[in-house]
């Protein structure tokens, strides 16, 4: 399989990933993508023809490995790999949308138009949704692997010997893992490695949802202080309007009784 790419597509994804956003992908293609292609891949080899009984039946090794592993941990892997990482690429995609939607804003209205984005990699309205959304999904794979991974083999551990009676063997047959110890090692391995990434998704979606609640109450704070300060000041504007109203209309007063008393004299 063509890992490079996939890293290609992805390497994209760093210009619209925060701090945690890079640390995930360094996680995924150094100690993921690399240790799956460089080592796992020649550990496990051919599991099935390195996987022996100690009978020569016709079909009865074929019948307990499919048994004991009904998928292999390189290709179910492999398929962790592909879906953990579909997500980081409705990023791109959404990202490409807004561009090619300027572009196109930008060829009817003019060069000098107004922008529909100050900045199409900013993880605002849709694109921060659609970046919130990976995380989960991504969150959501790791961990569904994870489990899958547990229940089939029950543990993360791999036996040197299985028993098998299974037809067509002729009774309980005793069937050897070839390097029992070195797979156990790289499952571990890949197991903690798919841990951690699910916890830098925690860690990013806690980061991007505080700094959203922070931003908002920030936002709403100032807005608070904004309509005190009109009202302050539409109040202060309003009160010495008031007080030279009353002394205009003293002062109407006093010239009408000026006025009365002119006239009486007269």
């Amino acid at each position: 399989m063509n890992w490079a790419f996939l890293q290609g597509l992805l390497s994209g994804v760093n210009k619209y990933s925060t701090g945690f956003g890079r640390i995930w992908l360094s996680v995924l293609f150094l100690f993921r993508v690399m240790v799956y292609v460089v080592a796992a891949e020649r550990v496990w080899g051919d599991d099935q023809k390195d996987f022996e009984c100690n009978v020569k039946q016709p079909g009865c090794e074929n019948v307990c490995f499919d048994f004991y592993f009904p998928v292999s941990h390189i290709r179910l892997w492999a398929l962790q790999l592909i879906f953990v990482s579909t997500p980081s690429l409705l990023v791109v995609m959404h990202v490409a949308y807004r561009e090619e939607r300027e572009r196109k804003n930008k060829k009817k209205h003019g060069e000098t138009c107004h922008s529909l984005y100050s900045n199409t990699g900013k993880k605002i309205g849709g694109l921060w949704w659609t970046y919130v959304i990976s995380l989960i999904f991504k969150a959501g794979i790791d961990s569904g692997f994870l489990y899958i991974l547990y229940s089939i083999y029950e543990n993360f551990e791999l036996p040197r010997l299985v028993k098998c009676q299974l037809d067509p063997c002729p009774n309980t047959v005793d069937c050897f893992i070839a390097r029992p110890t070195e797979k156990t090692i790289f499952t571990i391995f890949m197991v903690v490695t798919s841990a951690m990434c699910v916890l830098i998704n925690i860690c990013e979606f806690t980061y991007l949802v505080s700094k959203r609640i922070v931003a908002h109450c920030c936002a709403s704070s100032r807005r608070r202080r904004t309509d005190q300060s009109t009202k302050s000041s539409t109040t202060f504007y309003e009160k010495p309007s008031n007080a030279a109203f009353s002394s205009e209309n003293k002062s109407f007063s006093g010239n009408q009784g000026s006025n009365v008393v002119i006239h009486l004299n007269s």
